[in-house]
């Protein structure tokens, strides 16, 4: 069985050592930073996913329209085709509005309180709220109406209480304050009974059930269609630096201090991006480099090669014949690149990030697919090169 020992007298490989070194270096360096590159982009994914832990498995983050001197005196609230579009995104699982009220509302809390204030309500499909108890509902002539209050706005009233005289309250006593509702409309004033019935951890507002909302806006505040000037999301992952961008291209704002990780992850990996970038660039300069140095083996071993040809051997035979030369030397390449990966993601593992659970210390198992998948390339390519340039002896 005749095999490239055989031919190599044929072949003028001597010439041209530095292009060829050069081209395996090339490619070893591009290698290695894909392969590190792929790696950083799993690593900083699982970090900051398990900095972002989640309590139903989604993220529900509050969006406004940024208010400028520019468009601060038109209507910067959502449009119902707004809606849509921020619905029908593929990284937002639902949107739901925030409906706020149209009529002017007064609450105050009798003898236990002797306090008075206007007020703001909101409504908002249920899904969206952590806390709904059974009593949450309402019908029509209840004088009764349950109340969703926020823990932020309770934790500033009891900053604020002691300087005014106030008693401060705990979740628990904020329950039984009945608070008076007045409810101001053209036809007069009408009082309901709210009652605090439970704390919201996630949505800062002052919550009534959706249908009193529709009632009372039609009733007091003359209108049945209300644009929210929030709108609530509900996303598998509020870091998400699609959701980022999309938000940031509609000129939508968010708070900032629930993304932070989100806009730190859009940074990396816009520079992981890069390194990736660039190593794909280094891997096509070493073939284009290798390329060169196998049309200039090739062109000053054309007489010996013709010479093959003309005794029988077929241009498919000896194209790859050749090729196989340069498959050892691939394999060494990648190899040596995917265990120089392997130590600097281990040595990241500990030294940087002190050994921690979120973090693997062997390689993701893409790294290897990838690292197969260029070595399979690099062969493929080769051969196709060296039996084009056979084929045009």
């Amino acid at each position: 069985m005749l095999s490239f020992k055989h031919i190599a007298p044929f072949l003028n490989t001597g010439q041209n050592k530095v292009s060829r070194w050069f081209s395996y270096i090339g490619l070893g360096i591009g290698v290695l930073l894909l392969l590190c590159s792929v790696q950083m982009y799993i690593n900083i994914n699982q970090l900051l996913k398990e900095r972002n832990p989640k309590k139903t498995g989604f993220d529900f983050i509050s969006v406004t329209k940024i208010i400028t001197d520019e468009n601060m005196a038109r209507d910067n609230r959502f449009t119902p085709d707004n809606l849509k579009e921020i619905q029908s995104q593929l990284f937002i699982d639902d949107a739901a509005p925030l409906i706020a009220n149209q009529f002017r509302v007064k609450a105050s809390a009798g003898n236990i309180i002797p306090f008075s204030t206007d007020l703001f309500l909101e409504s908002i499909n249920e899904k969206f709220i952590d806390t709904v108890p059974p009593n949450f509902t309402w019908q029509e002539g209840q004088t009764d109406v349950p109340i969703i209050f926020s823990s932020d706005f309770l934790e500033m009233y009891n900053v604020f209480a002691p300087s005014q005289d106030l008693p401060q309250l705990s979740q628990n006593t904020i329950s039984s304050v009945k608070i008076m509702l007045e409810c101001y409309g053209p036809a007069g004033v009408q009082t309901f009974r709210g009652q605090i019935v439970a704390i919201s951890d996630r949505i800062n507002s002052i919550l009534v059930p959706d249908n009193f909302m529709q009632m009372a806006n039609k009733n007091f505040g003359g209108v049945t269609v209300v644009p929210a000037s929030r709108i609530y999301l509900r996303t598998k992952d509020a870091n998400n630096p699609e959701l980022l961008s999309f938000l940031q291209q509609k000129n939508y704002h968010v708070n900032k201090d629930k993304t932070k990780f989100g806009r730190i992850k859009q940074i990396l990996q816009a520079i992981v991006s890069g390194l990736a970038g660039f190593g794909v660039l280094v891997i096509l300069l070493a073939m284009v480099l290798f390329s060169f140095y196998l049309q200039l083996m090739i062109a000053r071993s054309k007489e010996n090669l013709q010479l093959l040809l003309t005794l029988g051997y077929s241009p498919h035979w000896l194209s790859k014949t050749v090729a196989k030369k340069w498959i050892p030397v691939y394999v060494v390449v990648v190899i040596t690149a995917v265990l120089l990966t392997a130590l600097l993601h281990w040595g990241f593992q500990y030294f940087v990030m002190k050994g921690r659970e979120e973090l693997s210390p062997f390689i993701h198992w893409i790294v290897l697919a990838i690292a197969i998948a260029l070595l399979a390339l690099s062969v493929a390519v080769n051969f196709r090169l060296v039996k084009k340039l056979l084929y045009k002896l």
